[in-house]
């Protein structure tokens, strides 16, 4: 540590020497690239290869260049590198040549292609999903980094991914810098629709919910102008956003609009239906509520899962005074769910290896593990869930990958590349397996979880009624001189209004696949109203 001499109100020359407050040491400079020298012959047979895009060949050559073997100077092993991930994505080897752009990466601006190496791993996002761990690579440069001129034709997708990396780091500043660079995807853009959602979903997990229903309403007014694929996957996906947005606000009429837009063959048709049965709840429209659990129900949905629908039923029942259907959902809930929680508890137990667990859940998936139907039906909606449909898939890219060197010229099997290869995509494939297995044994946990809470609500309920119950009894016992008029006077029907475009027809205990999602039922209010 240095010191100084510091002023003081005595003078100059009797001034002690004080130590000043350690400044931090910053950061070192990172080092300039190595420039690579002449190549040798093998780096120029490698690259040679590569451009008469003969990619076996020339990863033999590459390989020699980057274990040392070949003589050549830093800047070209560095050079090797970038080929050697390069010919392995022409070669449809994506995990593997991830492996190659990772080490590019790890050494960051001291690698002489860890820019270029950017439009790769752009590139790479559209094979691999994300488990694969593209983001994290990408994560690990600017904004700044973004700009240089060679991006241009990858740089909208780059915001993208690069936002959704700071989106899924979750801090406050993660969240300013993934807005920032969504706002910078233009709206000719195909990267648009997608970055507007986790636009709106970064605000809504800021709980900012005006500006997160504008961007999902900015992704509607797209489809509109340019209906695609991709902005009618996420034209569903923003409805349903909106709707859950404006429930939370307890805008319960609006939330119910943007769930009955919700299109019957999304897949996101059924929870609309059930989500919107606790907003029609919220305002009195307890015959669509119930009309919504009622389709929920259909045989036509036997593999779906919403144990939840019969808690809303025997809720509404309650707050109607029908004492008695509430009491019979919540013994048709009890029928069910209390051992299926237990099954599914044991399911769980007796699959300790998450590498074993991960070929049972294939068979869960396939409907060929021998499970009972109610287990099969619960464990199959919980295992249908998204990051892990992602890890599965990527467990099935590497097992594509492996077979392909299976496949591959025998004399290019048996070089020193091959090898590393087929090591390098054999561990990936195993830790890959590890965290599928480990991640749907979390998802079971979470299904069993959820399942003891809603019997908790059941147990509630069921408490609930059995006094409200015992209260009217009283109620009705303390008014004997005029039961009757007591009686009438809180037994109110809400009718069912039919439009000119529909036609009331009774249900007669036969499902039909066009009357879905437009069934009512008439519900009678019981409830004795106070003098």
């Amino acid at each position: 540590m240095t010191f100084e001499p510091e002023e003081t109100n005595q003078a100059k020359d009797k001034a002690t020497p004080q130590p000043t407050e350690a400044q931090p040491t910053p950061p070192p400079k990172p080092k300039a690239p190595p420039q690579p020298g002449p190549p040798t012959k093998i780096m120029d047979r490698a690259i040679r290869f590569y451009d008469n895009e003969d990619y076996y060949a020339s990863t033999i050559e590459l390989n020699k260049v980057i274990e040392g073997q070949s003589g050549d100077d830093e800047g070209n092993r560095q050079r090797a590198e970038f080929y050697m991930g390069k010919a392995l994505f022409q070669l449809k080897y994506y995990a593997t040549a991830l492996t190659y752009f990772d080490r590019i990466v790890q050494k960051g601006p001291e690698h002489g292609y860890y820019n270029k190496t950017l439009q790769w791993l752009a590139s790479l996002s559209q094979y691999l999903p994300d488990s694969a761990g593209v983001l994290d690579k990408i994560g690990t440069y600017t904004r700044q980094d973004l700009e240089q001129p060679a991006l241009e034709s990858v740089r909208e997708q780059l915001y993208y991914l690069l936002g959704r990396y700071h989106y899924t780091k979750g801090t406050a500043e993660d969240f300013k810098e993934a807005l920032e660079l969504f706002a910078l995807v233009p709206e000719r853009s195909e990267f648009y629709v997608k970055a507007k959602y986790f636009e709106g979903m970064t605000y809504i997990r800021q709980y900012q919910a005006k500006p997160a229903s504008d961007s999902f309403k900015a992704i509607l007014r797209r489809a509109l102008q340019k209906p695609d694929k991709t902005t009618r996957e996420f034209e569903q996906v923003a409805n349903i956003s909106l709707a859950r947005t404006f429930y939370s606000l307890h805008q319960f009429p609006l939330s119910v609009k943007y769930y009955d837009r919700v299109a019957e063959n999304s897949p996101y048709w059924l929870p609309s239906l059930f989500e919107s049965s606790w907003a029609h709840f919220q305002i009195d429209n307890d015959a669509k509520a119930l009309g919504n659990i009622h389709t929920i129900n259909a045989p036509y949905f036997e593999n779906e899962f919403f144990p939840e629908s019969l808690i809303v039923k025997a809720v509404i029942y309650f707050q109607r005074c029908q004492f008695d259907r509430a009491m019979e959902t919540i013994a048709e809930f009890n029928q069910t769910y209390p051992a299926l929680k237990r099954e599914i508890d044991t399911l769980i137990a007796t699959n300790p290896n998450n590498d074993e667990f991960f070929a049972y859940i294939n068979k869960i998936r396939n409907g060929e593990a021998g499970l009972s139907e109610r287990v099969q039906r619960a464990a199959k909606g919980a295992l249908s869930d998204k990051t892990l449909a992602k890890s599965i898939d990527y467990v099935n890219e590497l097992d594509r990958e492996l077979k392909a060197v299976e496949k591959a010229d025998p004399a290019w099997r048996r070089t020193s590349i091959a090898s590393a290869v087929l090591q390098d995509l054999t561990l990936q494939k195993s830790l890959a397996t590890n965290e599928a297995g480990n991640l749907a044994r979390e998802r079971l946990k979470r299904l069993s979880t959820e399942i003891q809470d809603q019997v908790r609500q059941a147990i509630k309920v069921e408490f609930e009624t059995l006094n409200k119950q015992k209260s009217e009894l009283q109620a009705i016992a303390s008014r004997s001189s005029q039961p009757a008029a007591g009686a009438a006077k809180g037994r109110r029907v809400k009718e069912i209004v039919v439009d000119d475009e529909h036609e009331r027809w009774p249900f007669d205990g036969e499902y039909w696949k066009d009357e879905l999602g437009y069934y009512r039922v008439k519900v009678v209010n019981k409830c004795i109203a106070a003098k």
